[in-house]
């Protein structure tokens, strides 16, 4: 039901809009038609919707849509039916029911009451339904009741006509529930039974207590036990009485509850039909009659006195309620049926009469009642007095003074029985009170001689005397409790009814029995009255205030006169609590009401005058402290200096009463304690009522403790805000000698001339001060003087402590809020004795340092406290900040001393607008020139200011670069520096000077926030300049916030002008109708208002925010939508869309703060959110702009923003996106290297560029930590939405994505973490410590957590990524060098805790969490130093990535790691993950020490890592296999690993072990055969040494699955079918060796039938054609040996013209993608060779999942008798460096062409589309390669010809690696093809490895090709200096470091191939030199270095130059 109403609220603030929500309610109502069955039953939820649409219409009744009335009003009349219990639900009881009715009729009667239809449509059911209520006797009662009972509280307007029928039904039911007639009762006439208090109207009729002993009337229990006992014990005071008692309680017995209930309310439903309507004058005489019956039985049944009942007591309590409740709305009743009558008869003024004799005598009865204390009857007493004043006030007036006769004994009456006791008198004496407010204030307009007379008599009645005063031989008793209660009634009645002639007529009488009467002496009769004269002189009426205050001033004054005197001993004791109590209480009184400010002004004067006389008084009184006199006044004096304004000027003698004040608080000791210890003094008596020297006082208001009151204390910290300060005079500030000595009785001992007592006061002095100045340095101060210096002490002190220092100022002061105003005042004072200067320059530092623990105290404040503080802070930095124009020098000095102070504590105040806006308001302003014009003291200002903004500015770029930048412009929008008519040139040439960057920075020193790199995105982003992250800025703040500030001016000026034109439009077209517009603006207005908002006919500026909002709102939803399906976001529209938007929230929020933040939610919703829905680096670098600009300009707007931003992170923690996005497509290269070279299954690869969703989260991230350096101190509540971020981003360590481009991300994250755990140092989060140091740990681990995958590299376009990366890892191990160990848990000695407790108990406990203490501690320090460890590795690696070509080794200054410490860090790796210990391997392979550990325990643990494949290494190792070890158990349960690491299971040193070739098996199966078809020629190898056959089934399953994998298969199978080469090493092998080669070939043609016989007839018909189609081109090759070189071309036309395409489905056996669709028989080309035709045919071919009618051209290759076995090996490892260099993101280009072995000494290979070899372009162009580029793309330095030598580039580096690597010899011009756009690829590779041309002689020494006239193109400089060549070594080293981390799988790769045949593995060790090529035992940056070397080794190498004229000479290839 909640929701519903919620739904209801929304629906009823926009019917319109929210229509659809609304017929959903409707369609859940019941259908009309459902209850016309027999036994209609609803349901819970149809009931729910009801009372749903009866709120809806009672909020909106004349809404347009006319369902929700006729759903209601069909309901309303089925509510007969619903009197039936088989109408509800069955979990409805009759408490649900009851409170159903109750709301329905609630909200239908406010409804009708709002709309005159629906009223109608009501009364048209409702009498049927109340009638229905009464005959029905069918229904069930309970319901009926209850149904009855929320109609009486809520009853529906009634047609007319049913008005008499209906009071004619209730009357009949109430005749019905009657047993007796009231008329039986006995004694029921008025006359009988008045009590004997009515019998006398006089002023001077006794008050007689009819109530007998021991009732309990005055003073008795008001609980309802008491009083029921009273029903059992009270007696009658006659048997006459007792005997009508006992008939009344006969009757009354015999009525039951429900006949009770049902009386009242028949008796509350006559009265609202009354009130609706008229009714039959017969049946209203009717109505009366029962209701004066009623009245009188009421006056009976009141009157018993004794009440026997054997019926329980809780019982008997009801049934009186009840019966109680019954009369109270006869009363009503009776009341409201006076109202129709004629005023001016005879007959209706004797009925006037009589019911007002009647009710004043029931209310009479009431207080004569034992049921008095109970709540219903006190309810029925307040009740008949309402109706008494509503009697009053009929006819003019007329029975006023009849009312007030007889109203008076009432009132005495009640005020003899009220209870006097605290300040509640109890409902009966509010009710009187009321009501005789009501009377009077009516009767003084009407009739004041009555109202006068009455007033006077109770006035006059306190003065009389009572008989027990006249009984002679009696002892004199307390004051009668009538007048006690009629003082406090008079009171109370001027307070409410305030008038002056009122006050005149009574204080009058209370001063005069003040002064002479009764009360003259003390006793509680005084007391009250003194209590009520204070009340009456608070009301301010100037007359009365005086004479009130004279009296009370002379009262206290007396009272201190009689101290020490012979009758102070015999004192009662009501006078000290009047001296004590009253009197001060009446002090405050008059000080609390008074709102006139003159007479607050002289009521202080008053005051302070007082205090002094009395200080005075009491200081001349020996032996007695004035403590006890001055204490009570100062509450007094604290809340009339309330309003007072210390700072403006004030009259002398005024200020001299608050010196006064202030010496004597001081001298007395009254001022709270201002140090925490005890001073540094001579220990002295601290006794105050001893007759010792004043100094024991004062060094106990020093140190403490408070020996006062502490209401006292707090009202010295209120007056303290209040005092001026205490500089008399501004020539010269402290007064005469002699009148500081007339503060003091000259015969005191405590006089100036004690030289004792002023050496004390000097002691209490320099304690006050903190020690700041010496007592020996205070000899020149007297006594008198130096307590006159601590009473200014005192002041200051306690000033900036009770409220942080702000003083008593309207709220539109700023900084002269500020106490240091006050305190300053001192400074100034001209020709001060040093030693007075001393201790006022102390005053100033000890005061400040109070200011600055007031400030921490509240560090942790949240709410209105942190705003507070907050506000404190910015005030009194203003103030200092203005301070620093003064002219005294000192006084500019200390100011910049205490601001940077305030700085340093509290740097939040760096982002104060106000603060800073002052600042450079003050550098463009001249300071106040107040005396001469001082050009000199202008220049000093000016430099001050100068230095200080600059320093300012700085700091706070510093540590958060956008917050200041937005402040900055802010600043510049509102001030509108630019635009003024001074000169700017200070300011413009200050911010010019300031830049910051991505590059070292001149502006601050270390390491600070602005030096994360994502940060510095973030504030490159804020600055609102259009800078390019891909680039290193440079910042210049002054450029860019002019730039910002002028767009954000011009948005907000195009919002302002929309408004304004709107404004103009909705004027125009409000105009009278008679204006014509015929044209313009005017016939815009219906386009611009439409959608809903055309019925507003005035112009509003409301109607055109919500247009714009909405608009703007759809506008930024739509281009989320955008976003979300795919599309393309533009960013210029983006962003001008959202700071528009930005613009108008801001424009409205300026206006109204407070109620625009909640309808401009929505908006403000969807600018922190769309960044986050678009996750691109442009939408978020707009999302910085927009954030920034919105807490800048608006810093109330900061906690919901980031509340905004954490909801959003938090959901892309949910959706998985950018630093979140942990699916494994998303990790980068290990996704795309899947499963050749890494494990796991392979993954469709994401839609969108994951780099750019981490990037965008970079750049959210530094906008976080700048808004966390911003509220670090101040905002606790933004603290914890950080916290929340962050506990969300760590609770689980694996959401996190793995790409390593997300690297610098997560620890600029991890970073964020440790600085937020770092506030639990701090005050503000101390309470939190637990949750902190809980999140520290997560932190620890998920950072821990990040190395559990092994090292990647990743680069991008951007050339500013990879520094950005290095930079953020750095500063991260930077904060963990640099973190204090400040947890208590680390300290190992045992200190103790906050609880007490040690910690070497806390060792001892078991945290739930952490385990042991004792171990978490060692644990913890031990996972610091890891994490360390492998952080400064890993920004060691990022660095060599961002650096390549820097050759220094930062690592290598680092100290060297042991043995034992390299196989701790592996125990503790291996206890967070065992994957972290298995990528510390990784990191470092040839750590033997690391890698035996990690050995022992991955093998220990074996059970428990099944799921990691790396670990296979550590335990399936040829050593197991020989041993059979029992780990290899395990491989059946082991996670797959790559294809690679596979291969290398398969080799010989593995022996075909049962255990793991089941597992390498399994692995193979577990990937689709199209992976695995990739490692064909490896796979044919294994077949070498399956001897369990197992490799071939594999093969023949894979071949069944897949057509591709076993066409490719055979093909290879044929290939292989050749005798190897063999060497010198070879001939010398076993027979062994020739025999397993010679079972290999006998087995593979086997293998290949296998294959073949087990094709379905569908697979067969494939493979026949395709392999008859390409066996005959490959055939043509050997038809053409035979023919003439000349004649081969037309040989080859001649054999391709017979061949015919046999189907669609034939594909490029180099290519299966490709399908063929015909031969181009005209392409047909013989090749050169030596002995062999090999030939070139084109090919016709479509993509097999592109366009089919796409046909492009292929050619390929066709040779016979030649081996390709070997090119293909080489192309294989190109192939895997090409994955790997896409995968890290390299931009080098290998291009690996498909070479495909068909049979023996046959095979195809793929033509590399359009290009030619070197030494083809030699043959028809002259010169070298850069002279051929010019010829062909352009001049040098045109973009087409750097477009080709970027192109040479990028290529020359790939193939630079995969030559390092392969070491592919013959390397001529004819091998080196270059292609269209310039870029080059390698061809032929008969060469690779340790083979050579020339027998192996290695003439090509380089280890890859860079001739002369590459190098002309790498490096135009033609020494190595060009940025062209650093960038081709950067490429080469990057390509190097990214082909070592996959080595093992390039190796593995190769190793499969070894028994081969091949000639590159003929000589040498091709395996080991490979090996030790990738250099595994260099780091990173050594690898880097060798790179480097290898790189200039091979810069125009003579062997390169001489090889090529070797191929000239003897091939003629061109060179």
């Amino acid at each position: 039901m909640e929701a519903l109403i919620e739904l209801c609220d929304l629906i009823s603030h926009n019917p319109v809009k929210f229509a659809d929500k609304l017929a959903w309610i409707c369609g859940r109502c019941p259908p009309p038609d459902a209850f016309r069955g027999q036994s209609p039953r609803v349901t819970r939820s149809q009931l729910n919707a009801v009372l749903a649409l009866a709120l809806f219409l009672s909020k909106c009744p004349n809404h347009q849509d006319s369902r929700p009335r006729l759903l209601v009003v069909e309901f309303l009349k089925s509510i007969t039916v619903s009197f039936n219990l088989s109408f509800w639900p069955q979990s409805f009881n009759a408490v649900a029911v009851g409170s159903f009715y109750n709301d329905f009729l609630s909200y239908v009667c406010k409804a009708t009451d709002m709309s005159s239809e629906l009223s109608k449509d009501v009364a048209g059911v409702t009498g049927d339904i109340l009638i229905s209520a009464y005959n029905t006797k069918d229904g069930d009662i309970g319901t009926i009741k209850a149904f009855l009972n929320a109609l009486s509280k809520n009853f529906l307007p009634i047609l007319p006509s049913d008005v008499d029928k209906l009071v004619t039904i209730l009357m009949n039911s109430y005749d019905n529930t009657f047993p007796n007639s009231p008329r039986d009762f006995p004694d029921g006439s008025p006359s009988q039974t008045s009590p004997p208090s009515s019998s006398s109207s006089g002023t001077n009729s006794g008050i007689v207590d009819t109530t007998p002993k021991g009732s309990g009337v005055n003073g008795s229990s008001s609980a309802w036990k008491s009083t029921v006992d009273l029903l059992g014990t009270a007696v009658g005071s006659n048997e006459g009485e007792l005997a009508s008692s006992q008939k009344l309680i006969a009757s009354f017995e015999k009525e039951s509850v429900d006949n009770l209930e049902k009386q009242e309310t028949a008796f509350k439903l006559i009265g609202h039909i009354l009130d609706k309507s008229q009714i039959d004058q017969k049946l209203l005489e009717q109505v009366r009659r029962i209701a004066k019956e009623q009245i009188q039985s009421m006056l009976a049944f009141l009157k018993i006195q004794k009440f026997d009942s054997s019926e329980p007591k809780s019982l008997l309590k009801v049934r009186i309620n009840t019966k109680l409740s019954v009369y109270q709305a006869a009363a009503a009743l009776q009341i409201k049926s006076l109202t129709s009558i004629d005023s001016d008869g005879k007959s209706s003024k004797r009925l006037l009469h009589g019911t007002l004799a009647l009710l004043i005598e029931a209310a009479e009865a009431c207080l004569y009642s034992v049921w008095r204390k109970l709540r219903v009857c006190e309810e029925l007493f307040g009740a008949i007095l309402a109706g008494i004043s509503q009697i009053a006030v009929t006819r003019g007036g007329q029975l006023l003074r009849v009312l007030l006769i007889r109203f008076k004994p009432l009132v005495l009456t009640m005020c003899a029985q009220a209870d006097t006791r605290g300040s509640n008198h109890g409902v009966m004496f509010e009710s009187v009170l009321k009501t005789s407010c009501e009377i009077i204030e009516f009767g003084w307009s009407k009739d004041r001689s009555p109202v006068d007379t009455f007033i006077m008599g109770l006035a006059t009645s306190i003065r009389e005397r009572n008989d027990y005063e006249e009984e002679a031989g009696k002892e004199r008793h307390a004051v009668p409790t009538a007048k006690l209660n009629i003082i406090r009634l008079l009171a109370d009645l001027n307070v409410r009814v305030n008038k002056p002639e009122v006050i005149d007529t009574i204080l009058p009488l209370f001063i005069e029995s003040l002064e002479e009467g009764d009360a003259s002496t003390p006793g509680l009769l005084r007391l009250r009255l003194l209590d009520a004269v204070s009340r009456m002189a608070s009301l301010g009426f100037e007359n009365s205030y005086r004479e009130a205050v004279v009296l009370l001033t002379r009262s206290y004054l007396g009272k201190l006169s009689s101290i020490g005197s012979a009758e102070s001993k015999t004192m009662v004791p009501e006078a000290t609590t009047e001296r004590v109590e009253t009197l001060p209480s009446g002090f405050l009184t008059i000080a609390s009401g008074l709102t006139n400010t003159k007479l607050r002004l002289d009521y202080r004067n008053r005051l302070l005058s007082l205090c002094s006389d009395v200080g005075l008084a009491a200081e001349s009184k020996s032996g007695s402290s004035g403590a006890d006199f001055l204490g009570p006044l100062l509450p007094s004096v604290a809340e009339i200096c309330s309003d007072f304004d210390p700072t403006v000027d004030v009259e002398p003698s005024l200020l001299k009463l608050f010196r006064n004040l202030w010496f004597y608080i001081a001298l007395f000791g009254l001022a709270p304690p201002i140090q925490t210890s005890q001073a540094p003094a001579k220990s002295v008596s601290t006794s105050l009522n001893s007759a010792g020297s004043v100094g024991s006082v004062s060094l106990q208001a020093v140190a403490g403790p408070y020996m006062w009151n502490t209401e006292w204390s707090s009202a010295v910290q209120r007056i303290s805000q209040g005092t001026p300060p205490l500089v008399v005079s501004s020539v010269k500030w402290l007064e005469d000698e002699l009148e500081l000595n007339a503060l003091h009785n000259p015969q005191s001992r405590r006089g100036s001339g004690n030289d004792k007592a002023a050496v004390t006061q000097r002691t209490a002095l320099s304690a006050a001060l903190g020690g700041r100045v010496e007592v020996s340095a205070m000899s020149t101060i007297s006594g008198v003087k130096a307590t006159y210096l601590l009473a200014v002490a005192f002041l200051e002190i306690i000033r900036f402590s009770s409220n942080g220092g702000i003083l008593n100022c309207g709220p539109t002061s700023t900084a002269s809020r500020s106490a240091f105003s006050c305190v300053f005042e001192y400074l100034k004072s001209p020709n001060l004795m040093p030693a007075v200067f001393q201790c006022l320059s102390a005053i100033v530092q000890r005061a400040f340092s109070t200011a600055l623990s007031w400030l921490e105290d509240r560090v942790s404040e949240t709410g209105n406290a942190a705003e507070i503080r907050e506000s404190a802070l910015c005030v009194h930095a203003c103030f200092l900040i203005k301070s620093m124009s003064q002219r005294e020098e000192h006084i500019r000095d200390t100011s910049v001393s205490l601001l940077n102070q305030i700085r340093e504590k509290f740097p939040q105040i760096l982002w104060n607008s106000a603060c800073l806006d002052l600042l450079l308001l003050s550098v463009h302003n001249d300071p106040p020139s107040a005396l001469v014009n001082d050009p000199a003291w202008i220049a000093t200002v000016r430099s001050l200011y100068q230095k200080i903004v600059r320093e300012w500015i700085i700091v706070s770029l510093s540590y958060a670069p956008c917050t200041s930048q937005g402040l900055l412009q802010e600043n510049l929008c509102k001030a509108n520096t630019w635009q003024r008519a001074q000169p700017t040139t200070d300011v413009v040439s200050l911010l010019s000077e300031i830049r910051i960057g991505t590059g070292k920075t001149d502006c601050w020193t270390g390491t600070r926030t602005a030096n994360i790199p994502a940060v510095m995105a973030a504030a490159a982003a804020a600055s609102g300049a259009n800078f390019k992250l891909s680039e290193a800025f440079n910042l210049e703040v002054l450029g860019t916030g002019v730039v910002s500030a002028t767009g954000k001016c011009n948005y907000a000026g195009e919002i302002a002008g929309m408004r304004r034109l709107y404004e103009n439009m909705e004027s125009v077209d409000g105009q009278d109708s008679d204006t014509s517009i015929s044209s313009g603006i005017g016939s815009s207005v219906p386009r611009i208002t439409s959608g809903g908002y055309s019925e507003q006919t005035q112009p509003r500026k409301d109607s055109f925010d919500e247009l714009l909002l909405s608009r703007f709102v759809r506008l930024i939803q739509k281009i989320v939508y955008t976003a979300e399906k795919g599309g393309e976001v533009d960013k210029a529209s983006f962003r001008e869309t959202c700071s528009q938007a930005t613009a108008l929230l801001l424009s409205n929020l300026a206006s109204d703060p407070k109620s625009k933040v909640e309808s401009f939610s929505q908006l403000l919703r969807l600018l922190c959110w769309c960044p986050a829905y678009i996750s691109t680096p442009d939408a978020m670098e707009t999302g910085v702009f927009i954030w920034t600009w919105l807490v800048s300009a608006a810093p109330q707007l900061g906690p919901l923003v980031l509340a905004e931003l954490v909801d959003a992170w938090l959901w892309t923690i949910d959706t998985k996106r950018g630093l979140f996005a942990s699916e494994v497509r998303y990790f980068g290269p290990t996704a795309k290297l899947r499963p050749h070279l890494i494990p796991g299954e392979p993954e469709m690869q994401p839609e969108k560029n994951p780099v750019d969703q981490i990037i965008a989260h970079r750049l959210w991230l530094g906008f976080l930590i700048d808004r966390f350096e911003v509220i670090r101190h101040d905002s606790v509540e933004q603290l914890l939405l950080l916290g929340r971020m962050l506990q969300g981003s760590t609770k689980l360590p694996w959401n996190f994505s793995r790409h390593p481009a997300a690297t610098g991300t997560f620890f600029t994250l991890m970073l964020l973490g440790l600085k937020f755990c770092a506030c639990q140092s701090q005050g503000h989060l101390q309470r939190f410590k637990p949750g902190l140091q809980l999140l520290e740990d997560r932190i620890y681990r998920a950072s821990l957590g990040w190395f559990a995958h092994e090292p990647e590299w990743y680069d991008t376009n951007n050339t500013n990524f990879s520094p950005s990366e290095a930079q953020s890892v750095s500063v991260f191990v930077q904060h963990l060098l640099n973190e204090r160990v400040d947890p208590p848990y680390l300290d190992a000695k045992g200190s103790k805790h906050e609880n007490g407790s040690s910690l070497n108990d806390a060792n001892d406990q078991h945290h739930p969490v952490w385990g042991p203490m004792e171990n978490y501690v060692l644990g913890r320090e031990k996972r610091k130093q890891l994490l360390l460890m492998l952080c400064q590795h890993e920004a060691d690696r990022l660095e060599v990535w961002a650096q390549p070509i820097n050759t220094k080794d930062n690592s290598s200054s680092r100290s060297k790691i042991s043995s034992e410490k390299w196989i701790e860090y592996a125990r503790t790796a291996f206890s967070v993950d065992p994957r972290i210990a298995l990528s510390v391997v990784a990191r470092f392979p040839t750590n033997s020490s690391l890698k035996g550990e990690v050995t022992q325990l991955v093998q220990s643990h074996i059970l428990e890592i099944r799921s990691i494949p790396e670990a296979l290494p550590y335990f399936v190792s040829p050593k197991a296999v020989d041993e059979n070890s029992a780990l290899l158990q395990q491989l059946p349960h082991w996670a797959a690993c790559s294809i690679t690491q596979a291969l290398e299971f398969l080799t010989p040193a593995y022996k075909g072990h049962p255990r793991v070739m089941a597992y390498i098996l399994r692995v193979l199966e577990s990937y689709p055969p199209e992976r695995v078809t990739f490692f064909m020629p490896q796979l044919v190898q294994a077949l070498r040494y399956d001897d369990e056959k197992l490799v071939e089934g594999y093969l023949l399953r894979a071949a069944h699955r897949s057509d591709i994998f076993a066409h490719i298969l055979i093909w290879h199978l044929q290939g292989e079918s050749c005798e190897p080469e063999t060497g010198k090493e070879s001939k010398e092998k076993d027979a062994a060796v020739a025999l397993k080669n010679s079972a290999f070939q006998e087995l593979l043609p086997l293998v290949r039938q296998h294959i073949i016989d087990s094709f379905t007839p569908k697979a067969l018909d494939i493979f026949q054609r395709e392999f008859d189609f390409f066996d005959k081109v490959t055939s043509i090759s050997g038809v053409l040996f035979p023919v003439p070189k000349e004649e081969r071309r037309a040989g080859i036309r001649r054999e391709l013209e017979k061949i015919e395409m046999n189907g669609d489905d034939l594909y490029l056996p180099t290519a299966p993608n490709k399908f063929v669709r015909g031969i181009q028989v005209n392409s047909g080309i013989p090749l050169q060779s030596a002995a062999k035709v090999p030939i070139m045919i084109t090919f016709n071919v479509v993509d097999k999942d592109g366009d089919p009618n796409d046909i492009r051209p292929q050619a390929c290759i066709f040779k016979v008798g030649d081996d390709c076995r070997q090119d293909v090996l080489a192309l294989q490892v190109i192939s895997l460096l090409k994955d790997i260099f896409e995968a890290v993101g390299l931009n080098l280009y290998l291009f690996p062409y498909g070479v495909l072995p068909t049979g023996p000494e046959r095979g195809i290979i793929e033509v590399v589309p359009n290009t030619r070899s070197r030494s083809q372009m030699g043959e028809t162009t002259d010169g070298g390669l850069y002279e051929i580029f010019q010829q062909d793309y352009g001049a040098v330095g045109s973009p087409s010809f750097e477009a080709a030598r970027e192109n040479f580039v990028i290529s020359s580096a790939g193939y630079a690696v995969a030559s390092l690597l392969l070491q592919p010899k013959d390397r001529h011009n004819g091998n080196l093809l270059f292609d269209s756009v310039g870029r080059l690829v390698h061809i032929d590779f008969g060469f690779i490895l340790e083979t050579s041309p020339g027998g192996n002689m290695r003439f090509e020494s380089a280890h890859f090709k860079l001739s002369h006239e590459m190098t002309q193109l790498l490096d135009p400089s033609g020494v190595m200096k060009s940025e062209t060549w650093y960038h081709f070594v950067s490429l080469c080293v990057k390509g190097y470091l990214a082909a070592r981390r996959h080595m093992d799988g390039i190796i593995n790769t190769v190793l499969m191939m070894l028994d081969s045949g091949l000639p590159c593995f003929s000589r040498g060790d091709p395996i080991g030199n490979l090996r030790k090529r990738f250099h595994p035992e260099m780091s990173e940056r050594e690898a880097a270095n060798f790179m480097i070397r290898t790189c200039t080794d091979a810069y125009n190498k003579w062997t390169t130059a001489g090889y090529d004229l070797i191929q000239y000479l003897q091939q003629g290839i061109e060179k």
